[in-house]
């Protein structure tokens, strides 16, 4: 596949998958074990999205959802306050292995009132090459700056698969998560950056890489930081990493796909090698692809808008992603087209170079904080970032931390208590042998 495409506003260019080999000797290579699967989030709840707004069952931020989505709509109820709050609704879609998907495949979330209206900006899409390769989209209810949907009350998130008829047309897993970014206080801007350092990055790091793999997913994807980093890839899997961005913040980005053994003299996937970022709420924020050969192929993202709050009112797809500080997504991907003229079971090595520019700035005034959102950048991510830590490691590495906290106290205060107790007896036995003596 490649890459995975935003729909709306300008379209992507279509992703065809083409492989041309001269004839050569047949090389079938070791047997390849399967690709590992996307990763579920932990504690995901099941529900199952209606067709009918009646019969909608209820998502709660700060949750997690399992369901599953054939061709058609999904509804799902929100009960939303009138406190500002930004409320987003990610689905993210898995084909399974060896699905038949085209261009023009892919998800569409949105969210709307009681009387079906959609409210305003609300949508996010994108859409499938030709790989089976999960695909999010996120919706967004903008409670601070859409006063037609500020009220407090029921709404809608409406999740759409569109699929060729000649696609597969099996239920998909899914998973929703539903985010709340709290109410932003009175004051700060409230229109579009008129202009922003952009480009390429100027000069990526040439260092010596890291080995750091790639989760399958959002739920497990790896942290990266600044620097050059090692990873490998098999025809047709996708690699997910996270980085931290803060306010005021810029990634650059490169990926690398060296040479793969080869099966055949001649062989070339367009869209071999695709990198899609997503943003802090899964919502896709650029992507781009290239063919690759066998031999070598590189993509170099161009640099993102500082982090600002106010990118969210530009008109510019690739901007208005970037307007809240947390966790970005990068996910990379390598065609499974690949396969017909290299060993399948063979890893091909992916480097990836990365930097993040930029002074972390002052956030703007929240009512709440922003980490119970999943939102924001703290001193725990930031020590994620530079130990590699998925959020499942991280969460039991603060775990163990606050475990040895715990015991560490509670190792001091018998400490103590001992003490106390053997400074009473000898206070007692020095009485007792005053009293003997008098």
């Amino acid at each position: 596949m490649g890459r995975i495409r935003r729909t709306s506003l300008a379209g992507a260019a279509a992703l065809g998958l083409a492989v041309a080999a001269l004839p050569a000797a047949a090389n079938a290579g070791p047997s390849a074990p399967p690709v590992p699967t996307y990763e579920v989030a932990k504690g995901a709840k099941a529900v199952e999205g209606k067709q009918s707004t009646a019969d909608a069952p209820l998502l709660e931020a700060g949750n997690i959802y399992e369901d599953t989505l054939a061709p058609g709509e999904r509804v799902y109820r929100l009960n939303l306050k009138n406190d500002r709050s930004n409320v987003y609704v990610s689905a993210v879609a898995r084909p399974g292995p060896g699905a038949k998907v085209s261009y023009g495949d892919g998800i569409a979330v949105e969210i709307m009132d009681t009387a079906g209206k959609s409210c305003r900006a609300s949508a996010g899409r994108a859409s499938l090459g030709y790989d089976p390769v999960p695909v999010s989209a996120a919706g967004v209810r903008w409670g601070g700056e859409d006063q037609d949907c500020a009220a407090a009350g029921v709404y809608y998130a409406k999740v759409t698969r569109t699929s060729a008829k000649s696609s597969d047309q099996s239920r998909w897993p899914l998973e929703l998560r539903v985010q709340r970014e709290p109410g932003r206080a009175a004051g700060g801007p409230t229109a579009a950056p008129s202009v922003w350092p952009s480009g390429s990055p100027a000069a990526l790091p040439g260092t010596e890489a890291v080995g750091r793999s790639g989760g399958t997913g959002f739920n497990d994807a790896r942290a990266l930081g600044p620097g050059v980093w090692r990873d490998e890839l098999r025809p047709g899997q996708t690699r997910y990493y996270r980085v931290p961005l803060d306010w005021g913040q810029q990634l650059g980005l490169s990926t690398e796909l060296a040479k793969a053994r080869l099966t055949k003299d001649f062989g070339v996937a367009s869209g071999g090698l695709a990198v899609a970022l997503y943003s802090p709420y899964r919502g896709l924020v650029t992507a781009k692809d290239t063919s690759y050969d066998g031999k070598q192929a590189g993509i170099t993202l161009e640099k993102t808008p500082p982090v600002a709050y106010e990118n969210r009112y530009a008109s510019d797809s690739d901007v208005r992603p970037v307007g809240i500080a947390g966790w970005y997504y990068i996910a990379v991907t390598m065609g499974g087209k690949v396969a017909e003229f290299t060993e399948d079971a063979t890893p091909v090595p992916l480097t990836l170079r990365m930097e993040v520019t930029g002074t972390p700035a002052k956030a703007p005034a929240y009512t709440e904080s922003l980490a119970a959102g999943g939102f924001g950048v703290g001193g725990a991510d930031l020590a994620a970032a530079k130990e590699g830590l998925t959020a499942p490691e991280a969460a039991e590495a603060a775990g163990k931390h606050s475990a040895m906290r715990v015991v560490a106290g509670a190792g001091f205060g018998t400490g103590t208590l001992l003490l106390l107790v053997l400074g009473g007896w000898i206070l007692l036995a020095r009485r007792g042998r005053g009293a003997a003596a008098g």
